[in-house]
């Protein structure tokens, strides 16, 4: 196979990165002209992929689409573990059950983005289940314990006293140790895996091998534009999003984010972004419209560009002229009078009661056209009735005859 010109394929590869260890390493194994080996680690600890993975996941892209042998490794023995990174205490590990669904569930979405043709799946079960107790100790003695405390969080928890478990030491080895198993020439993650990444470069030269170039992507904040992209924030874009609830969602993010989205989730050349930036600093373009621009071009990319304009006519139809959406889900109940918090938990759109109970007291709840303010109300369900949840839910219920 030719590959693209090394020197070109390494201004394409350094776009956006955060971290690159290191530069010179990677041309130096371009020019090669290989397919080289490139490591994405993910541990399946949630089931469901969100637009924060997403950036890891393009870049992995790229990588694939210049010629080179992408690796996704599922962590199916390391989620057992639970990943330390960022956390202030331990991770409760997993049961061997939820980790198979979730690993199902997170290889299905990676490929809205991968070519699943051209992609490697491995589970580190592989290798980390088969090594004895020997085996463990020999790996854990190739790192030094001054060298697992330069890590930031687990310095700033010795120092408040904040339990550290001996497995959470292990999980950095045991990630470097996939590296080692596949032979990777270079590993993908974001900010927030530097270390664990820097470490699979020094175990790989513990058994002999070269060291993998680590590569690290930004942390994009979530819909609230303050906290990093997460489902326990509740402000995440999930892949598996309905086109109008994505491109709603992506409407609400801050202006601050827009071009900033654009650059990490997107196709849009660098030159129209920062036209973007330029007329919306100094007035000339409504931010708005470029947001929905950008709303478009992500619901295009894991639907398809006709769901995009229709999710964009329903959100110009619900939001700027107030109207009721076409379209929206339909549940029967029986005829009677209910709590509210007990009807919005029967249509299964909030994850807790206590979720349900927030939005209702911050004025989130339209029933029939009439706010519910109080989480103790009851509503009475005889005819056809329409409920609003937060803006962009819309459900019609119906009253069994």
């Amino acid at each position: 196979m030719s590959f693209l010109d090394p020197e070109k394929q390494l201004q394409i590869l350094k776009r956006n990165v955060v971290d690159l260890v290191s530069e010179s390493e990677l041309l130096e194994k371009l020019k090669e002209k290989r397919a080289l080996r490139i490591k994405l680690g993910v541990d399946p600890s949630r089931p469901d992929l969100h637009l924060g993975h997403a950036v890891v996941l393009r870049k992995l892209k790229e990588f694939q689409d210049l010629g080179h042998h992408v690796i996704l490794i599922i962590g199916d023995f390391t989620a057992r573990i639970g990943d330390p990174s960022g956390r202030n205490s331990t991770r409760p590990m997993l049961s061997e059950e939820e980790v198979k669904a979730n690993a199902k569930s997170y290889a299905e979405q990676a490929f809205k983005i991968l070519d699943k043709e051209k992609t490697e799946i491995r589970f580190n079960d592989e290798w980390l289940g088969k090594m004895t107790f020997a085996d463990v100790i020999s790996l854990a003695g190739k790192y030094t314990v001054a060298r697992m405390l330069e890590r930031d969080d687990f310095a700033k928890r010795l120092k408040e006293g904040v339990p550290i478990s001996i497995s959470e030491f292990l999980y950095p080895l045991a990630q470097a140790y996939d590296s080692v198993a596949i032979e990777a020439d270079v590993e993908l993650g974001g900010t927030d895996q530097l270390f664990n990444l820097l470490v699979g470069r020094k175990i790989q030269e513990e058994y002999g091998q070269k060291p993998q170039v680590v590569i690290t992507m930004p942390i994009i904040e979530g819909t609230d534009g303050k906290l990093k992209m997460s489902k326990s924030y509740g402000n995440y874009v999930a892949f598996n999003d309905d086109p109008n609830e994505m491109y709603g969602k992506i409407m609400s993010i801050p202006d601050s984010l827009i071009t900033k989205y654009m650059r990490l989730l997107t196709d849009i050349p660098e030159e129209e972004i920062e036209n973007f930036e330029k007329e919306m600093s100094c007035g000339k373009i409504n931010p708005r419209d470029v947001k929905m621009r950008l709303a478009r071009e992500i619901v295009s990319f894991f639907y398809n560009e006709d769901l995009a304009k229709k999710a964009e006519e329903n959100f110009i139809k619900v939001f700027r002229k107030k109207e009721i959406p076409d379209e929206m889900p339909e549940i029967s109940l029986a005829a009677g009078v209910y709590n509210i918090v007990d009807l919005i938990e029967k249509l299964k759109i909030l994850p807790s009661r206590s979720e349900i109970k927030r939005t209702v007291m911050q004025g989130g709840v339209y029933f029939d056209g009439q706010r519910v303010s109080n989480f103790k109300d009851n509503v009475k369900i005889e005819n056809e009735h329409l409920i609003r949840v937060g803006k962009r839910k819309f459900y019609k219920i119906k009253a069994k005859s």
